[in-house]
């Protein structure tokens, strides 16, 4: 009875791994990016809102960055300081091209950096009311020199109403290195950057933390209120805007985050704050997701060496035949985060720590403590769907 099951868990991994391998938009191949840009003889005028609660460390860093852009138009920042509690109004700096907003507090029904965004958004009639286009961007965000320039370019060129990136995470600690990397793989995988990419699909996503949005097109679809009770606001926000047009989402190995990560309760904390929402507050789709999170990730490795352990051929080579095709399919990310394709033999441990923050998000929902996020917790009043 035991060797039937693990010989049948063993054979739907396989057959698992072989579909996401061949039709799921090729997501693993993690070859969405920009290009270096056109050349053109006038270019849009893009403002950048920036909501930060309590990022005194970085916000000096992010806003220099969009200040100090090669690009052809005029770059404006507003920075919406959201009720912080440090300097991060004061260290932010000073230029003619920076507003600093003082956020007003919380309102409800919204979610603290929705919150924020609104009144930064509001701002742009007077002191931008050319700007064709917002970079929407978090406050810990160092834009590679060359950013607006490629990003304008993709809009214009593909006719893009939204173009995001997920922005190069740092990548140096022990924890970092062992589950960033995953995170950005099970993210691809969720929302194969392909699909998003094609018009025709009704797939949608962003990266919160790089958003370039046609602001009249933003303005066509209600602006951020429509989603302003959203925890994954990025997602949101880009199956609003792709009702009015492409979009585009791609990975950036310049323009990174600032955010470090250096141990498992920080990168736990970020996971297990949105984990639950995605799944709905759904008890079937979090039992479904840890079912298939097992048979994915943990039943190649455990079953292909037990097979090996009883010296049965059946079982080590079906569930190696899905280890095997599970490593290669990890690796292009890996080569991304210049990490060493021995790695992806890690990547059932990284789903394993994934599965468990899906669960502890879950139950941190059910203690009225989901979504927590700077001394703010959703978990009562927050919808997804």
């Amino acid at each position: 009875m035991i060797y039937t099951a693990l010989l049948t868990a063993s054979i739907l991994s396989l057959i698992v791994w072989v579909g996401l391998a061949g039709w799921r938009g090729r997501y693993w191949k993690a070859d969405q990016k920009l290009g270096n840009g056109q050349t053109r003889a006038r270019w849009p005028s893009v403002v950048a809102v920036i909501p930060a609660r309590n990022e005194a460390e970085t916000i000096k860093t992010t806003v220099a960055s969009l200040l100090s852009q090669s690009y052809g138009g005029r770059v404006r920042v507003i920075v919406v300081d959201d009720n912080s509690d440090d300097h991060t109004a004061a260290v932010a700096g000073h230029h003619d091209d920076l507003l600093i907003v003082a956020g007003k507090p919380l309102r409800n029904g919204w979610t603290g950096k929705l919150w924020a965004v609104h009144q930064g958004l509001q701002q742009i009639e007077t002191f931008a009311p050319d700007a064709e286009y917002v970079l929407l961007t978090d406050a810990d965000i160092e834009h590679h020199s060359t950013n607006l320039h490629q990003l304008v370019s993709k809009a214009i060129t593909s006719n893009c109403r939204l173009v995001s990136l997920m922005v190069y995470l740092r990548c140096v600690s022990f924890w970092e290195q062992l589950l960033i990397p995953a995170f950005v793989y099970f993210f691809q995988k969720l929302y194969p950057f392909p699909l998003v990419n094609s018009p025709g699909h009704p797939m949608a996503a962003a990266a919160g933390g790089c958003m370039l949005v046609h602001l009249q097109t933003l303005r066509d679809a209600g602006g951020i209120e429509p989603i302003k009770d959203r925890l994954i606001d990025d997602c949101a926000l880009a199956a609003l805007v792709k009702t009015k047009g492409a979009i585009w989402l791609g990975l950036s190995a310049k323009t990174r985050s600032l955010r470090a990560y250096p141990s498992l309760a920080e990168i736990w904390h970020m996971v297990a704050r949105t984990a639950y929402v995605q799944l709905n507050h759904s008890v079937f789709a979090l039992m479904g997701t840890l079912a298939a999170m097992v048979l994915i990730y943990l039943v190649p490795p455990v079953v292909f060496a037990y097979g090996l352990i009883i010296q049965d051929l059946n079982l080590w080579a079906t569930a190696g035949g899905a280890y095997l095709i599970m490593v290669q399919l990890y690796a292009p990310t890996l080569t991304f985060y210049n990490q060493s394709f021995w790695r992806a033999f890690c990547l059932p441990v990284a789903g394993l720590l994934f599965t468990l923050m899906t669960i502890s998000s879950a139950f941190n929902h059910w203690r009225g403590r989901g979504g927590a996020w700077k001394g703010r917790s959703y978990s009562l009043t927050e919808r997804e769907g």
